[in-house]
């Protein structure tokens, strides 16, 4: 029997410690495939999994959750796919059994697990999607006309989907976006999309907010004090949307001193664990009627959805796509995303 081919991957060993080994090329299983790795995008969840580890993260570990590749391999059971297929795989699998899966809450499913985390991700030459990946919908075509770069952008995108879809986002509204990061000009982009009236965007970086409004053309930048700001520009009024695209304390009280009357505020980017409470004037929430509103991940369907988005030019994503780097510099590609000096660092395997 032949030995399996050796194949490069990025593995987790602890905060601070990814090492580029050689390791065997995996085999597609019963209802699995094998996929080449084409891209795999980095995010600021990387950034926290190197500096500090995850608690649902074993090491070591191949991590990296936004992917896109081709079929190499199809298990028996795998059916559909071919050798060849291009596609984009989910990040969160959700369980599809429970009570929030089959109401269609697949976002909270509380069994939820993820690629890069409770399985082998991306920063890999191969990787073999799990077969429950493909049992809730979790492998998705690549239409014709997106690269690999893009669909894996999809990932991401699908997040911002969920998270306007929960805040309503929608004709005519002015919607205020804080953080400059990729994620934040996915929601200005996707804000536009929706029908809103008037997007801005928000960063205390100059040279980071400088650097992405010149790319997504927000209708205002916005640094130094936003609420002071988004007031004069909206006669006082405040936004009908406020979407914060930060893990900042300071972005979410923000929110709520600016949000119009009846205002709806998501609250997209998480907090750190060890800082995760804010002042709230719960007055201003009641008698201004503001909604204040969670966001988490995606479903296999925002996925399917984000990438017909791309498709269809309504949510272009490749000019967001500023750094292109080799699997042996998964670090630098983190390391990047940390410094803010690009606007989306994806991995080419």
């Amino acid at each position: 029997m032949r030995e399996r081919e050796a194949m490069l991957v990025a593995r987790f060993y602890a905060p601070g410690d990814i090492r580029l080994e050689e390791a065997p090329e995996p085999q597609a299983g019963e209802g699995e495939l094998k996929i080449r790795v084409r891209n795999c995008s980095t995010c600021g969840t990387d950034v926290k999994i190197h500096r500090h580890g995850h608690h649902h993260i074993v090491p070591p570990r191949v991590i990296g959750h936004e992917i896109a590749g081709e079929v190499v391999q199809a298990g028996r059971g795998a059916a559909g796919w071919s050798t060849g297929d291009r596609v984009q795989v989910i990040a969160a699998i959700p369980c599809g059994a429970c009570t929030d899966c089959t109401r269609g809450r697949q976002t909270i499913c509380p069994n939820q697990e993820s690629m890069g985390y409770h399985y082998d991700g991306g920063f890999a030459e191969y990787l073999v999607v799990p077969a429950k990946v493909l049992a809730v919908g979790g492998v998705n075509r690549i239409p014709d006309g997106i690269g690999f770069a893009e669909a894996s952008v999809a990932e991401p995108l699908a997040c911002v989907l969920n998270g306007q879809e929960i805040a309503g986002v929608g004709e005519g509204d002015t919607v205020v976006v804080t953080g400059a990061g990729p994620v934040g000009c996915m929601h200005v982009r996707m804000a536009r999309a929706r029908g809103a009236a008037r997007v801005f965007l928000v960063e205390l970086n100059r040279e980071r907010l400088d650097m992405s409004a010149a790319v997504v053309s927000p209708d205002a930048a916005i640094a130094g004090d936003p609420v002071e700001e988004v007031l004069r520009l909206t006669g006082g009024r405040g936004p009908d949307v406020v979407i914060t695209a930060a893990a900042s304390n300071r972005a979410q009280e923000d929110a709520v001193r600016m949000a119009a009357r009846r205002g709806r505020i998501s609250f997209f980017g998480g907090l750190p664990k060890d800082d995760p409470v804010i002042p709230l004037d719960s007055n201003a929430v009641h008698y201004r009627e503001l909604s204040i509103l969670g966001a988490n991940g995606s479903s296999p369907a925002h996925n399917r959805r984000a990438l017909e988005l791309v498709a269809s030019g309504a949510v272009p994503v490749a000019d967001l796509i500023t750094e292109r780097l080799g699997l042996g510099e998964v670090p630098k590609a983190i390391e990047t995303v940390a410094a803010g000096s690009a606007i989306k660092v994806t991995v080419e395997p």
